[in-house]
């Protein structure tokens, strides 16, 4: 069975949609980023990925993936009946691939990381004025599209929902910005997206974890 290493409401929120959306069995281990250790015995996190990071996918064959954008393909291609992902060679791969890069490295490591692990000593002023521009981009491509990708549902789309999510309590109210509003809640509306963002909030309010 598949074990993923999570943060409630960390980016590892879109792993999670994306094994429920597949369809796929696994066995869920929570991790407390402040501490670097799980949950469930207090032992070292760092034993278990160096980078001490979520998520971390455990194959059935025992090998480790991290990084959300590499795991995240792994899942749809696990269950490509499912759709999550265009299937290799297919522009829209390309397109997928690109989308999650833009969400990690733009709005997840660019702001929302910062955002909530640092001290707000002045430092958070330029990624909070470079976060508009970031916002417009999505808001732009999904003004006339309901999914980042193609005409469904994609890993991509987890990936979003999530990051979109953490933007309100980071400061930033998407409200002005129509279309990313819209399509948050058409995600947030889809019965596995609404189930796994319960969970993991219901488990936020058990142990300390930060966000992001």
């Amino acid at each position: 069975m598949l074990q993923l290493y999570f943060s409630p409401m960390a980016c590892s929120l879109a792993s999670r949609i994306a094994l429920m959306e597949a369809g796929l069995d696994a066995h869920y281990h929570p991790v407390s980023l402040w501490t670097k250790t799980l949950v469930d015995d207090d032992s070292d996190f760092r034993g278990i990925s160096p980078k001490g990071a979520v998520p971390v996918l455990v194959l059935e064959n025992g090998e480790r993936l991290t990084e959300s954008a590499a795991v995240l393909q792994y899942i749809a291609d696990a269950k490509p009946e499912r759709g999550l992902a265009p299937p290799p060679g297919d522009v829209d791969r390309y397109r997928l691939q690109e989308w999650l890069s833009f969400i990690g490295t733009e709005i997840h490591k660019a702001f929302l990381f910062p955002t909530f692990w640092y001290k707000d000593d002045g430092s958070l002023a330029k990624p909070r004025a470079r976060i508009v521009q970031t916002l417009s981009v999505p808001s732009a491509h999904l003004t006339d599209r309901e999914f980042l990708v193609g005409h469904r549902f994609t890993v991509a789309d987890a990936h979003l929902a999530w990051a979109l999510l953490l933007l309100r309590p980071a400061g930033v109210d998407i409200a002005q910005w129509p279309s990313l509003a819209a399509y948050l809640e058409r995600m947030q509306a889809r019965p596995i997206v609404r189930e796994a963002i319960a969970t993991e909030m219901a488990l936020r309010k058990t142990m300390p974890v930060s966000p992001a």
